[in-house]
């Protein structure tokens, strides 16, 4: 049986990236998490690609993948692929335990769910944070109307996606 905590949640955060406008995680990042080359991830997609419609997986095109190129100015020549990468969504990854079928691919997938998961609450717990900034702002006067100011600042800071990429 492998540990149930293989990979921290911080280092499974680092690797989520906003494309499309949806969170995703590159192929060659959850391959790194499962211990297995990118190139047999891919391999097993490929052979189960019914398994992955566009919802759940997709192919970068050039210019996300330049961008995506661009932000990782530090590469050396040669760690990327000359094929587009794989970007998978929250319900690929969940798939990708029924192609991948090893223990710790297994016990990846749990912790990247409840990564998405505490994301999820976390984005929530935002939103109700505005909601009752909103509610406060409707019932006090302009004295306060500075502090409404910062923590506008601060809500607004805090959605904006660490790394985009694409349009």
């Amino acid at each position: 049986m492998v540990e149930n905590n293989l990979i921290s949640i911080k280092q499974i955060t680092g690797k989520i990236y906003h494309i499309r406008g949806i969170k995703v995680i590159l192929d060659r990042d959850l391959a790194s998490l499962y211990g297995v080359e990118t190139k047999y991830l891919k391999q097993a997609v490929r052979r189960n690609i019914n398994r992955f419609p566009n919802d759940f997986m997709f192919e970068l095109s050039k210019p996300q993948e330049l961008s995506l190129r661009s932000q990782n100015a530090t590469l050396k020549r040669g760690q990327h692929s000359k094929y587009s990468s794989f970007a998978f969504t929250e319900q690929g990854v969940a798939m990708l335990s029924s192609v991948l079928r090893n223990d710790r691919a297994i016990q990846v997938n749990i912790q990247i769910m409840r990564t998405f998961t505490k994301l999820r609450h976390m984005m929530a717990g935002h939103e109700e944070l505005k909601k009752a900034v909103d509610e406060l702002r409707e019932q006090t006067d302009k004295r306060f109307e500075i502090v409404f100011s910062v923590l506008d600042k601060l809500l607004a800071d805090d959605e904006k996606p660490k790394k985009k990429i694409g349009f």
